[in-house]
């Protein structure tokens, strides 16, 4: 039974890698802060089946001791300060997990683990002010937020690592990826979330900021099998993982608003105050490289995805009724 080590399995992408990780029969032990609450929402249906440990990508001590005495064979790097918006506000903590965690994590694998093999969840918003469309592991990196600057940091601290220790490291440089347990602040969420508490006349509208940046929108189930299999591949390499496909905001909040047999422009509002200081116009996955080396495909439309997430939102408010 190999052993998978995640920071961040309370979040999106550690629930959903966890289950797939379960399925395939692993031991999986995930990183927990110490907390006087327990943000175990997500995961609530695995706890019985995964270990939780206690450590802090702030402290180099703790990650190493828990790698020490766990001994994964695979480590997932997942947590991070993850939200845009709140980069611009903490920059500084920002930079700590979401930059310096991964050398911490690197650090303790290369002591205490070094056969084993680490995954790094890099990110579309290191591209930033994109030299190209659509991005491929080639584009150059522009990030416009501290977020996405730590995020460059975070990638290629692990190609460093990787090239000047041999250590078995990759990075995903994932695009947007969404589904029902993304986090309220997301904007996808935040959409779907307000469409269903507006047919259930719990909300009259929706304040949002730029209805017209684009991203690639995938299904965050789909996204956490591309970073198994770059896990089990001969040699480490870094992949790009989207759909190739984009979609504005607007046509989030029309899809998501049809859903439940409303017109958008009914409810939503724009906003100056939800727009970024400096704006990401548009992020679309060049992912040939995944699909012909990994044979990976995303499965979930991005309408489905919006349909999906719409109708768990329904049932979570009127659940409450």
């Amino acid at each position: 039974m190999p052993t998978a080590l995640i920071t961040g399995i309370t979040g999106q992408d550690g629930s959903y890698l966890a289950e797939l990780l379960l399925d395939k029969g692993y031991r999986v032990v995930g990183i927990v802060r110490r907390s006087s609450t327990t943000p175990y929402e997500r995961i609530g249906h695995l706890i019985d089946r995964v270990e939780l440990v206690s450590a802090d990508l702030l402290d180099q001590t703790s990650l190493t001791d828990v790698v020490s005495e766990c001994r994964p064979d695979e480590i997932y790097n997942l947590a991070a300060q993850s939200f845009v918006q709140t980069s611009w506000s903490q920059p500084v903590l920002t930079g700590e997990f979401t930059a310096l965690g991964v050398t911490r994590m690197l650090e303790a694998m290369k002591k205490a683990a070094p056969k084993a093999r680490f995954y790094q969840a890099s990110s579309s918003e290191m591209f930033g002010k994109v030299h190209e469309s659509p991005q491929r592991e080639s584009t150059p990196f522009y990030p416009r937020s501290p977020y996405g600057v730590a995020k460059v940091y975070g990638h290629w601290i692990t190609v460093n690592y990787r090239e000047s220790f041999g250590l078995y490291a990759v990075s995903g440089i994932l695009f947007n990826h969404e589904s029902p347990r993304r986090g309220l602040e997301f904007v996808t969420r935040k959409v779907t979330d307000a469409a269903a508490r507006i047919k259930l006349g719990q909300l009259k509208e929706l304040r949002i900021g730029n209805l017209e940046a684009r991203r690639d929108w995938g299904y965050a189930g789909d996204y956490v099998e591309a970073m198994w299999l770059m896990l089990q591949q001969a040699q480490p390499d870094d992949y790009v993982v989207g759909t190739g496909q984009t979609w504005s905001v607007r046509q989030l909040c029309e899809i998501a608003f049809q859903c439940v047999g409303l017109d958008y422009r009914d409810y939503v509002v724009q906003d100056q105050r939800f727009f970024r200081p400096a704006e990401v116009d548009l992020l679309v996955a060049d992912a040939s490289k995944v699909r012909a080396k990994l044979g990976w495909e995303p499965k979930v439309t991005f309408q489905k995805l919006v349909e999906m997430m719409v109708a768990a939102d329904l049932e979570r408010h009127s659940a409450r009724d």
